[in-house]
């Protein structure tokens, strides 16, 4: 391995605390975050896609990407289907390889093992990560009458420290497996992309930077000055150029710059698709300009040179419909396609979050579908900040927040909705609730979640306790069979470490109560040993049967909570 993907390599597994993992399985994960990474808004942890070893049918991490939200649980199929009325989906399979070539064995090896990831009578033995992942897969293709935008994309990456010269043996081989898949007429779209040495490098830093763009914008007028705005315009853009903002260097559609637009793609509902109908006649395209709102973007960073203009770190923030339907058109515009474009420049989250809310409630956006702008996640991130090292989480209310500062341990951060499950089983006992029908705890915020009286600390509590959960997962101290109750778990560990039933949310009894609970979590032996008899307690109500249909039902939680209450007297809660 050159010295440079070395040190990448380093750094990466300090931040995501994986030193302790042989070199081939950290360049592994590392592989992996880089190309699933583009793919994602959110953070995620890159053991949830790491395919184990033996039984790995010659994969190391497969991920599936479902509406923009990585699904490691078929049960969050259905809810994604339900929710949206969609499925849109992109299957990212990854080889990585510490060696400075590429091999066509490996190539065909590879191939071979995705080929037979999607029969439905596969030959080759399976561990059990792989099986979960093509059990999420069949509940996929047992929901394609939702493929509303078509089929599933698959792309396949293999990454090695080499370089990638267009060898003729080599690409012959990686045409191979693209006509194999292409001929299984599962997917509307296959790419093998494959990296080298000189590609991780570019992908590593370009995770770690703010995105950015240059482009031409030519048709604009300058707004009069206005108290923390750096610059703002008026005008129009052409397609081509908006398209070149919307998209990453393989033509993948950029997540994380809708985020706090706090709107998820709508699919082709009647607005969307009367937008589509717009773009398709010749004639009304041309009007478009005057036919569409346009969008929104503010950057934090904007240089202006003549009409070439230099964005970093930007946002969408108002026309999230409008900017997907575009892209999905994508490869029918041209500059005749006009877009109303409002930039504008600056560094204040006060004023960012005051232009987001006002031209989304133009829009009919629901007041929750703020929620990431919202004072009660101001404070949660303030209150989180205030702790200093070992006891400090990083609350991620907007995307990637945190990928661009230095030092941070990644396995300390903390998503929304990450601690919308902590909190919903370790204070409200609704573990069930963690991923089957999620929806229903979406529909309790703002009222028995994230209320705007609520106290900060018994969040915190329920985060500190997750993380110490998931860092036991990720050491071994505590089995990966068990990942999938690991929301009963905490449920468990909180009962039987406080006993009664939490205070109200806003008192300041809660505050206290959930502060002697951080305290506990925050001990190792303690937090240690809680977990251990939690477990026991899962294994003993679970009778030996750790299926999700099984535990992840109200029964299970009210039989676990009923045993710790024994265990515990006054554990009431």
């Amino acid at each position: 391995m050159d010295r440079i993907t070395n040190a990448l390599l380093t750094e990466f597994s300090q931040d995501n605390g994986i030193q302790s993992l042989p070199e081939a399985k950290r360049f592994e994960r590392f592989a992996s975050y880089l190309v699933v990474s583009p793919h994602l808004a959110d953070s995620f942890d890159t053991a949830d896609i790491a395919t184990g070893s033996g039984g790995d049918t010659g994969i190391d991490a497969i991920a599936i990407v479902v509406n923009g939200t990585l699904v490691t649980d078929q049960e969050l199929v259905k809810e994604l289907a339900e929710t949206n009325g969609y499925l849109d989906v992109t299957f990212v399979f990854v080889q990585a390889e510490r060696s400075s070539s590429f091999e066509g064995s490996k190539i065909g090896t590879f191939g071979y093992g995705i080929m037979d990831f999607f029969k439905e009578a596969p030959t080759l033995p399976r561990n059990e990560e792989v099986k979960e992942a093509a059990a999420i897969m069949s509940a996929i293709y047992a929901h394609s009458s939702k493929f509303t935008r078509g089929n599933p994309v698959c792309r396949l990456y293999y990454v090695t420290t080499g370089k990638w010269v267009g060898d003729a043996n080599l690409v012959a081989r990686r045409q191979t497996v693209l006509d194999d898949l292409n001929s299984t007429r599962l997917f509307r779209e296959v790419d093998f992309i494959p990296l080298d040495a000189d590609s991780v490098q570019r992908l590593y830093n370009q995770s770690k930077n703010a995105i950015a763009r240059d482009f031409t914008f030519a048709n604009r007028t300058l707004i009069p000055e206005m108290p923390g705005v750096t610059e703002a315009y008026l005008g129009f853009l052409p397609a081509l150029e908006f398209l070149a903002l919307l998209r990453d260097e393989s033509g993948v559609l950029l997540k994380t710059i809708f985020y706090d637009n706090v709107r998820d793609w709508q699919d082709y509902n009647a607005v969307n698709s009367e937008i589509r109908q717009t773009l398709a006649a010749q004639a009304q395209r041309k009007r478009f300009a005057l036919m569409n709102n346009g969008v929104t973007i503010i950057a934090k960073t904007l240089r202006a040179t003549g009409n070439r203009f230099h964005i970093e770190d930007y946002q969408i923030v108002n026309g999230c419909q409008t900017s997907h339907v575009l892209y999905d058109q994508g490869i029918t515009l041209d500059d005749s396609v006009i877009i109303p474009l409002r930039l504008i420049a600056t560094q204040d989250d006060e004023i960012i979050a005051s232009i987001v809310k006002a031209t989304n409630r133009q829009t009919q956006v629901k007041e929750e579908q703020l929620l990431a702008l919202n004072d009660v996640q101001k404070k949660l991130e303030a209150y989180f900040a205030s702790f200093d090292e070992p006891r400090r989480l990083y609350y991620e209310r907007r995307s990637r927040q945190y990928n661009t500062m230095a030092g941070i341990e990644k396995t300390r951060i903390i998503t929304l909705t990450n601690l919308i499950r902590a909190y919903a089983a370790f204070v409200l006992n609704e573990p069930h609730r963690t991923t089957r029908n999620f929806k229903a705890l979406l529909d309790k915020v703002g009222t028995t979640i994230f209320g705007a009286d609520h106290k900060s600390e018994p969040y915190y509590a329920a985060a500190s306790a997750l993380y110490r959960l998931e860092s036991l997962f990720r050491s071994g101290s505590i089995e990966a069979k068990y990942k999938p109750a690991r929301y009963h778990i905490l449920m468990a560990a909180r009962l039987l470490a406080s006993g009664g039933k939490p205070p109200r949310p806003n008192s300041n009894e809660i505050a206290k109560f959930a502060d002697e609970l951080a305290e506990k979590f925050w001990d190792q032996v303690a937090a240690e040993h809680l977990f251990a008899r939690a477990v026991e307690v899962i294994d003993e109500m679970a009778q030996g049967n750790l299926d999700r249909d099984n535990i992840r039902t109200q029964p299970f939680t009210e039989a676990v909570t009923r045993r710790c209450r024994e265990l515990v007297p006054a554990a009431e809660g």
